[in-house]
């Protein structure tokens, strides 16, 4: 007689059972009307060759068991929503409310399937029943097979091959792929296309926000802008262009500014007065201003920006009371054939750097700041200012909050050639006085001023990256061609 199959627990009830046992002790289940495991044939064996066909009197339809209840054993991972799984952006904090990294398919990429049934990503494919009738056999006819009819049964069409969910794209076996006009590719795959919220379609990776680099080069300036390795967003802003005075003589203008950060908003205080600043400049020099009141003016302009800024509707929402109005620091230059003019309002700094070496270089700025204020005093000496905790607390700022705007301006007539770097705290955080700026300065920065900014930002990133760093580059004398709005 056939033995009954050895069982671990009641299939009823999961009550633990002993060898020989026909009725489970708990629920009285009958353990003999449980029925066999099926054979195991394996596709393959070990060696790789393929096991013999079962023989005909094998082939015994297997007795399924009762599907599992949800949650249970065996059940098929929960499908989830893109706001089901949170993300992080690149600073490591809360991103925006809605956005995440998954991203759930759009409705023609899959057919309407319920989760988990025939067709639907991720489900096996389910077998035609040997019984059901043919689908071009005429309403009525009987099956092929002479078998009686099971019960009627709605057949699921097979899922198109196109239903399969896609794969993420390994960008070290395939080309990138060019994007539609007007979109872009993901940084991290190269495959995918990058959404409007920032994200790529394809792997979900969150793309680098427009500011947290950038460069721009004219023909005879350039700059370059990097959000650093410590902060999680750039606050800091530059704008760089090319006019003509009016005697039809070139002038290359610089303008970087940086967002003050315990300010409300210091990257938009930081793009307004950026763009104000150099608006002014292209307006008024070519009409006669001397380049050193223009400077004047393009300060006070910038600061009327970040001004109106404090009562727009954003920062009175954002606003608590112990916060400032938007606030930043904003440094200048502007070179001709024959002047160098600068102005500033903050820790921001010009540096001179000659193109003979043996010149001496030359910081053209003067800090507005605690320890700016205890060398001028004779308190401290620069070293032991500039090693207190509190050196980096500026006393001049553009802001509705500002105590009283004082802008600076200077101007120079350089007997030799040579670039002007302009730049935040950022950089010169390492390299403080003008020797050691005029160290990491390339040797050909007159002749490559991008190559020269991108280097001196790389400088700050090896150095520790722990603020945002732009620097702009200037070549003087500005060249007599190339002349022109930019």
């Amino acid at each position: 007689m056939s033995q009954m199959p050895q069982l671990a627990a009641c299939p009823s009830c999961e009550w633990p059972l002993e060898s020989g046992d026909r009725f489970c002790g708990a629920c009285g289940y009958d353990l003999s009307v449980v029925p066999a495991p099926p054979r195991d044939n394996p596709t393959l064996t070990m060696n790789g060759a393929a096991p013999p066909p079962p023989s005909a009197s094998e082939a015994v339809p297997v007795d399924w068991p009762a599907a599992p209840a949800a949650g249970g054993p065996g059940t098929s991972p929960p499908v989830h929503l893109p706001d089901d799984i949170p993300g992080r952006d690149s600073g490591d904090s809360e991103p925006p409310a809605g956005v995440r990294f998954d991203r759930r398919a759009e409705p023609d990429e899959y057919p309407l399937a319920a989760p988990g049934a025939p067709g639907a990503p991720g489900a096996p494919d389910m077998p035609t029943a040997p019984d059901a009738p043919s689908p071009s056999a005429p309403s009525g006819a009987p099956a092929a097979s002479d078998a009686p009819a099971s019960p009627a049964v709605p057949t699921v069409p097979a899922a198109p091959a196109a239903s399969a969910a896609p794969q993420a794209v390994d960008p070290r076996t395939t080309d990138p792929v060019t994007p539609p006009a007007g979109t872009k590719t993901c940084v991290a795959c190269r495959a995918g296309r990058v959404d409007r919220d920032g994200y790529c379609e394809n792997c979900g990776h969150a793309q680098p926000r427009e500011r947290d680099h950038m460069e721009q080069e004219l023909d005879a300036v350039a700059a370059v802008s990097d959000r650093g390795l410590r902060h999680h967003r750039n606050e800091d802003a530059f704008a760089v262009s090319a006019t003509a005075l009016s005697d039809g003589s070139p002038a290359v203008i610089a303008i970087v500014c940086d967002g003050v950060s315990s300010a409300t908003r210091p990257d938009d205080a930081s793009l307004a007065a950026s763009r104000a600043a150099n608006e002014s400049l292209l307006e008024s020099l070519p009409r006669g201003a001397h380049p050193q009141q223009a400077m004047h003016d393009a300060i006070v302009a910038a600061s009327k920006a970040v001004n109106s800024l404090a009562q727009e509707p954003e920062t009175v929402h954002e606003q608590a009371p112990y916060q400032n109005s938007p606030a930043c620091t904003l440094v200048g230059a502007v070179v001709t054939p024959t002047l160098l003019i600068v102005g500033w309002v903050g820790d921001s700094r010009v540096y001179w750097v000659p193109a003979d070496r043996s010149a001496p270089p030359a910081r053209l700025t003067e800090d507005d700041s605690w320890a700016a204020q205890m060398v001028a005093a004779g308190l401290m000496s620069e070293a032991e200012a500039y090693a207190d905790e509190r050196a980096h607390a500026i006393t001049g700022w553009l802001g509705a909050d500002a105590y009283e705007l004082e802008p600076h301006t200077a101007s120079f007539k350089p007997d030799r050639p040579g670039v002007v770097v302009v730049c935040t705290d950022g950089l010169w955080n390492y390299a403080e006085t003008a020797g050691e700026m005029a160290e990491a300065v390339p040797l050909d920065a007159p002749l490559r001023p991008l190559h020269t900014a991108q280097v001196l930002v790389g400088h700050a990133l090896d150095g520790g990256g722990h603020d945002n760093v732009t620097v702009a580059v200037l070549p003087f004398p500005a060249p007599s061609q190339g002349a022109g709005s930019a």
